[in-house]
């Protein structure tokens, strides 16, 4: 049933991922931005995730009757990110709780959903190996807290690319699988 709706919303996990690669990419290739323009970027990169995931939850309620746990996922990105938007002068430390909750709640659906498709499609670790990174960077986040802002900049680029390339890899290989059973939506 999740198949179902990762065959036809593969392209949202591609979006996703893509979008992951690019905010990494511009996080590690200025470091010197400000804090402002940084949490403005984490905002928008919350909100279209939550919106991705949330898409691809909705649009498989139908085949999927635990879509909701997706979903909660989608609401915590977008959550995330209009708190962001609604604050942008936000401190640091707060930041950073705003970023460890929402990659935490992301990591732990992220590998509710690869444990239901252990039975479905060969390849579900790339989703579990997202979810386990998603939730490790999250403790590490509430752990270490006082860690300098570069440093913390340097991890969400880090993280953010090694989520994206994991998230292509995902909509390609759901993608490959969708047209391999038939019925794939482009």
């Amino acid at each position: 049933m999740l198949l179902d709706v990762l065959k036809h919303f593969w392209w949202a996990i591609l979006f996703r991922g893509v979008v992951a690669v690019l905010f990494g990419i511009v996080v590690l290739l200025r470091p010197d931005v400000s804090l402002v323009v940084l949490v403005l970027m984490f905002g928008a990169f919350a909100l279209v995730d939550g919106i991705a995931t949330g898409i691809t939850a909705i649009g498989g309620r139908k085949e999927n009757d635990r879509w909701w746990l997706m979903l909660l996922g989608g609401l915590a990105g977008i959550a995330v990110g209009i708190l962001t938007f609604r604050n942008p002068a936000v401190t640091a430390l707060v930041l950073l709780y705003y970023i460890a909750f929402w990659v935490i709640v992301t990591g732990v659906v992220e590998c509710m959903a690869a444990i239901r498709l252990r039975r479905e499609i060969d390849g579900e670790v790339w989703l579990a190996v997202a979810g386990v990174v998603s939730v490790l960077f999250g403790v590490l986040l509430l752990v270490r807290p006082a860690i300098g802002m570069l440093s913390v900049l340097w991890m969400l680029g880090i993280y953010s690319i090694v989520i994206g390339v994991v998230h292509i890899a995902l909509a390609f290989k759901v993608r490959q699988l969708g047209r391999r059973i038939g019925g794939l939506t482009v």
